[in-house]
């Protein structure tokens, strides 16, 4: 009797947990649905023809991943900005691009047919056409991580931070939906903290600010920049029973970077020069390359599986690799310049990447979490 009491009650609680089951995935699919491209496509069109008078041939809608690109044919001011308006309380729609065709966009010059861009132009557009490094440690994003650190002997926790986006100046559109040509501006700060003292003791901080130029064509990203970099240490390190002799790192540099992406897959591979540098016996090539893989089924929770490694190879360090892995879910919008969240496990080994401690090997592994803007 007991037995039978038991079973029934254990599937009373399966078949609870399985309605739920079926009425949240119900409920997922049926929002999934409405926030679909073509969902959205027709919602966009029935809202610009229908309550705002717009003509079926007056301009072309483009929808890809929730991010609207509306192209019109004669500029409107006021129309453009009624459209806007409407079209921001559209639930799913991640950004809105109205765009204006030029009268000469249908003649491109020859550099815009080799470049497959058209006249089509935008200030501060939304994102990047070249997408962030997963496993760069020097990509520029608001970050911050926990790790056990190990160099020279030593061995304890860390905290590392960083505080840094890309943020799009102008941008030319290509001839397919997500191509162009873009120039931005980037700056970033990076830090470490001591966690094993008493007020966990900034060790070093560096400062980068850059100008990229990015440019996409289907498959194939470029990324080329030119950037400064200052470091500087804490006081309290300074301070510490141990100080280091300080060296004042700074440098400006240019880097290229090609990339290639294939179902999910992407390699990439480039150098960088520094131009000008201190100390001035700093050896200038270096060759930077790895591999990423993002999944765009979710796993867990809705987040998508996402791994990268990076390596790097400076001429200082006769060619070494410094080899960064990272791999987590990531939750949120895939594209550069939406909301997203990542959580991520990571190991580095190499010289350290930081400030004027490059000459030193270092190992550490820990946890992550980055945001997307």
């Amino acid at each position: 009797m007991q037995i039978t009491t038991r079973f029934r009650k254990t599937a009373r609680q399966g078949a609870v947990s399985l309605f739920l089951a079926v009425l949240f995935t119900s409920q997922a699919m049926a929002e999934t649905n409405r926030t679909s491209d073509e969902f959205l496509t027709g919602y966009v069109v029935s809202i610009l023809e229908r309550d705002l008078s717009w003509q079926r041939d007056s301009y072309v809608l483009k929808i890809k991943k929730g991010v609207a690109r509306i192209t019109v044919f004669q500029d409107d001011p006021i129309r453009r900005a009624a459209a806007d308006k409407q079209l921001r309380s559209i639930d799913g729609l991640q950004a809105i691009t109205i765009v204006v065709r030029p009268a000469h966009a249908d003649k491109p010059g020859v550099v815009n047919k080799v470049l497959g861009i058209t006249g089509e132009t935008e200030a501060f557009p939304t994102g990047d056409l070249f997408r962030p490094l997963i496993a760069d440690p020097k990509q520029p994003q608001f970050f911050v991580s926990i790790n056990q650190f190990s160099s020279l002997g030593e061995r304890y926790p860390r905290a590392s931070v960083g505080f840094g986006e890309t943020f799009g100046l102008y941008r030319f559109f290509g001839n397919r939906e997500g191509d162009g040509l873009q120039l931005s501006a980037e700056g970033a700060i990076f830090a470490q903290f001591n966690l094993d003292t008493p007020s966990s003791d900034l060790i070093n901080a560096d400062y980068t600010i850059g100008i990229p130029l990015t440019y996409r064509n289907g498959d194939n990203s470029l990324r080329s920049r030119i950037y400064h970099q200052s470091s500087h240490l804490g006081d309290e390190f300074l301070q510490s029973v141990n100080p280091p002799e300080r060296v004042n790192l700074s440098y400006e540099a240019i880097d290229l970077i090609y990339s290639r992406e294939w179902r999910g897959w992407r390699l990439y591979g480039g150098g960088e020069y520094l131009i000008n540098k201190e100390p001035s016996d700093l050896k200038p090539l270096s060759a930077h390359w790895g591999v990423e893989y993002r999944d765009s089924r979710p796993l867990f929770w809705g987040g998508r599986p996402i791994v990268g490694v990076d390596v790097k190879n400076l001429e200082e360090h006769d060619w070494a690799d410094d080899t960064s892995v990272k791999a987590g879910l990531e939750f949120g919008h895939p594209n550069p310049g939406q909301r997203r969240l990542r959580l991520m496990a990571e190991w580095y080994q190499g010289f350290d990447p930081h400030g004027q401690f490059y000459s030193n090997k270092v190992e550490y592994f820990g946890l992550g979490v980055s945001l997307g803007f």
